[in-house]
């Protein structure tokens, strides 16, 4: 969508009120008097230090308080648009709503009141007369234009630049979703030791993560390895592939639409959430994180809201995969204990599955399906649903393959066959910690490690499978006719 463009339109059509949430004032103010400009009415704005001014005129006088300032706009007759920045704290003075509120009912020609603040929620008096407004994030071609400016500002004050055509669409992609002058601060961070170049493409999108930590929202993952490098999953590593192209601008053209996501269910640490990194990875995505935990706060509306903030954010950044680690943690089924807050976040979370138009590819994990709502496992919801079951022979050698390799060891030098047959019914992740556990004895005893000492940890460790054979088994059951094997 154009902001600037929806503006012009809600001016046009004579809309005598709007509740605004300005995410970047600056911006919004921007694209608000062009959009005025566009219908020939001026532009007025208030503050609560400036008062009321035209744009171009000196402030009016005597219009501090905003009850006066909304006293000198009910004798105007003219065309205008009249912004009162941060106003919306004001609606809790009688006096002010019921100005606002004949300003709105007079309706004059030409005439629209807009009201900023950091929502955009609508006061009862003035449900039938107002429209809320939220203020979209930057689209990917404004934003390069932020980040070329910014380049260019950074080069004329003597940091040296070094960013290649490739780089800058990187530093784009790091920055998607966020305001312009969120961006603009997050790049002249990296350039604080006097250069930019692609290796600040990492801190950049660093302290971005620690940014969106810190607002708990959406949280931005680093992603290691490629689809190849995750052992098994052969059905999935096809499915996956022949999708990746339909995320090109080509796929609309041609009749279909961007893969929507998959749900990953099944033995719990066999590589589900090294998938969801991989994906991103592979198909040069940004990854975003979603954590259920941070969705829920103490106050009324406040779960909902957060969750709302996360999924626009997803929207504006893409095309990304969005991952959500353990679903069932953040919408598992209940009852009305916590006051329906559950059944409104997962309503909120189906509709946007739903009707979403964005290139933002779901990734979900699930270690428990059964806490799931039926609503979510229903075809239309996710492309598909793969079941992730304990890793085969051959998956198990190349997972000792991988762990060795990373760990500086030599795989030929192991009897990777006799490894894997040890290791019957282990998931990948205690496959790790048989080989980091076998590693720190040889470290202890100033020996290296070997086969036989793997083995050795191998007996000493009770796998999941036998811990937790009944509900193994269940989930297999649960799988052979709701999900696809992977």
């Amino acid at each position: 969508m154009d902001p600037g463009a929806d503006l012009r339109s809600l001016l046009t059509s004579r809309y005598p009120l709007l509740i605004v949430e300005a995410r970047d004032e600056p911006r919004f103010l921007i694209l608000l008097r062009a959009a005025a400009d566009a219908v020939n009415a001026p532009t007025w704005t208030w503050s609560a230090t400036r008062g009321l001014n035209r744009m171009g005129f000196q402030a009016q006088y005597d219009t501090v308080d905003p009850n006066k300032a909304l006293a000198f706009v009910q004798t105007l007759t003219d065309p205008g648009v009249f912004v009162f920045e941060d106003g919306q704290r004001l609606f809790a003075d009688p006096i002010f709503l019921r100005r606002v509120k004949e300003i709105a009912q007079a309706a004059r020609q030409g005439q629209t009141l807009v009201v900023t603040g950091s929502g955009h929620t609508v006061p009862d008096d003035l449900s039938d007369l107002a429209l809320p407004w939220i203020e979209p994030t930057p689209s990917p071609t404004e934003l390069e234009g932020v980040v070329q400016g910014v380049l260019n500002d950074l080069t004329a004050g003597g940091v040296k630049v070094n960013v290649s055509p490739d780089d800058l669409q990187k530093i784009v992609e790091a920055v998607r979703g966020m305001s312009t002058g969120e961006a603009e601060r997050l790049i002249r961070r990296a350039a604080t030791d006097g250069t930019l170049d692609g290796s600040d493409v990492e801190g950049i999108r660093r302290d971005r993560a620690e940014t969106e930590a810190e607002s708990g929202s959406l949280e931005i993952v680093d992603t290691e390895g490629t689809i190849g490098q995750v052992g098994g999953m052969d059905h999935l590593k096809e499915w996956l592939a022949t999708r990746a192209k339909a995320m090109s601008p080509g796929a609309e053209a041609f009749g279909i639409d961007p893969p929507r996501g998959i749900l990953l269910t099944g033995v719990p640490g066999c590589g589900k959430s090294m998938m969801a990194k991989a994906v991103a990875k592979s198909w040069n995505m940004p990854l975003a994180l979603l954590d259920p935990a941070r969705l829920f706060g103490s106050y009324v509306g406040e779960s909902e809201g957060r969750l709302a903030k996360a999924l626009d954010q997803a929207d504006a950044m893409a095309p990304v995969v969005l991952w959500i680690d353990e679903i069932e943690k953040g919408f598992a089924q209940g009852g009305e204990s916590d006051g329906g807050v559950a059944q409104r976040m997962l309503g909120t979370f189906l509709r946007w599955m739903q009707e979403r138009t964005s290139a933002v590819f779901l990734v979900a994990t699930s270690n428990d399906v059964s806490h799931l709502p039926p609503e979510f496992l229903r075809k239309g919801r996710f492309d598909e649903i793969f079941f992730v079951d304990l890793p085969g022979p051959g998956e198990r050698e190349a997972i000792f393959s991988t762990h060795l390799t990373q760990r500086h060891r030599d795989p030929s030098k192991f009897d990777l066959k006799a490894l894997a047959a040890a290791s019957d019914g282990f998931s990948g992740a205690e496959i790790e910690a048989a080989v980091v556990g076998a590693l720190y004895r040889a470290f202890a005893a100033n020996s290296d490690v070997t086969t036989d000492s793997i083995v050795a940890e191998l007996k000493g460790t009770v796998p999941l499978s036998r811990s937790r054979a009944e509900d193994i088994a269940a989930l297999r059951l649960w799988a052979t006719t709701r999900a696809v094997p992977a």
